[in-house]
């Protein structure tokens, strides 16, 4: 897909919706499918300027574009994982609903079938974890869709039940309304009634399905989620969501990532955070401590006289990027824990320690903190 959806369509970026139209059109009309048979570059492109299209003639997804490019996109089309989730069925569709199929018969019968028959996408939300995230993992998901009907493969009829020529439309798919004003002479051309658009009906419907073609199963579909996934990406499988009527294509299937809530890290970005608590003697002499990551426990230095609140980095023990990159880091929040019970014992030796030289800070009071914190 281009980067400039008003290149891709050859118009500037003040154009008005008519003109976009009007481009669209020509651009349409040249590098449809139908006109190109097997011509893989033309459907390419014939998918890129319908995405453009359907994104620039709506005034509020046209804003988001203007403001944030194609990111500002996002869940309208695009797969992040996988590319464009904008599909030829998607592109044929906004096509035949901006009125330039419909009129004189332009787009063979079969396409126009397909796409009234089409099945709905599905959408659903899925729980990861960060240690999923971190490697990636594979998963099955039990997804409740329609799918082709087994007694009769999906066609609607009975075996051996001929499909007969539809006696309204003859077999066009399509019925014309003439009617006439003042104005002159106008047509409207609309899907037939009678066989919803196929140009023929079923002499005899199976008795499963009721002529559908599908029925409503349990189903379990395998999800490859990529290392470094976040909530709200999502993954477009094509052709997973419900099977159209009739031997019509089916929908996809639209997979939201929802992370899982950790009992240990909180995550920014690539970046992992985590708090541990020590000791005021630890603090004030340094130790090591073990700590959790994604992977198991690991060794974590604590140099003499760390003050609390300071973060000690963990190089690389993060969590990758979608994209690849060297993974991100593991902060630790050093938190000194102070006793809220001592015993006489250390009550004594911390007096002690209180009246001892260099046992108080330089400097009692200060900004500290609060210095970084703008009004």
């Amino acid at each position: 897909m281009a980067n400039d959806y008003y290149d891709t369509l050859g118009v500037d970026r003040s154009a008005s919706e008519e003109e976009i139209k009007k481009s669209y059109r020509k651009l349409a009309m040249k590098y449809h499918p139908d006109r190109n048979p097997g011509d893989k570059t033309a459907e390419s492109t014939f998918k890129e300027i319908s995405h453009a299209y359907s994104v620039l003639t709506d005034s509020q997804k046209r804003a988001r574009y203007d403001q944030f490019g194609e990111a500002g996109t996002s869940g309208g089309g695009f797969d992040p994982f996988t590319g464009d989730a904008f599909d030829l069925s998607d592109a044929l569709r906004t096509f035949m609903e901006q009125g330039f199929g419909g009129r004189g018969g332009f787009g063979s019968e079969q396409s126009r079938n397909e796409q009234r028959r089409r099945g709905n996408n599905l959408k659903l939300t899925l729980e990861v974890s960060l240690e999923e995230i971190l490697e990636g993992v594979n998963r099955k998901i039990k997804v409740k869709r329609y799918e082709a009907c087994n007694r009769c493969d999906g066609v609607g009829a009975e075996r051996g039940s001929d499909r007969k020529t539809c006696p309204v439309c003859q077999g066009q798919g399509q019925v014309k309304q003439v009617s006439r004003s003042l104005f002159g002479q106008f047509i409207n051309v609309h899907a037939c009634p009678n066989c919803s658009g196929e140009g023929s009906i079923i002499d005899n419907f199976c008795k499963d399905c009721h002529g559908s073609g599908r029925k409503r199963v349990n189903s379990e579909v395998n999800v490859d989620i990529p290392a470094g996934v976040t909530t709200g990406n999502y993954l477009t499988l094509n052709g997973e969501g419900n099977a159209g009527e009739r031997g019509g294509p089916p929908g996809d299937l639209i997979v939201v990532i929802q992370e899982k809530e950790h009992k240990y890290f909180v995550r920014e970005n690539k970046n992992l955070f985590i708090e541990a608590k020590i000791t005021f003697s630890e603090a004030a002499l340094g130790t090591e401590i073990e700590v959790p990551t994604l992977t198991g426990k690991a060794k974590l230095k604590i140099p003499q006289g760390v003050q609390s609140g300071r973060f000690l980095r963990m190089r690389g023990k993060g969590l990758p990027g979608l994209r690849g990159g060297r993974k991100g880091d593991q902060m630790v929040r050093i938190q000194v824990w102070t006793p809220s019970k001592i015993s006489d014992e250390q009550r004594k030796l911390l007096v002690k320690l209180e009246k001892s030289n260099g046992s108080k800070p330089p400097e009692i009071i200060g900004k500290g903190y609060f210095a970084n914190i703008s009004d």
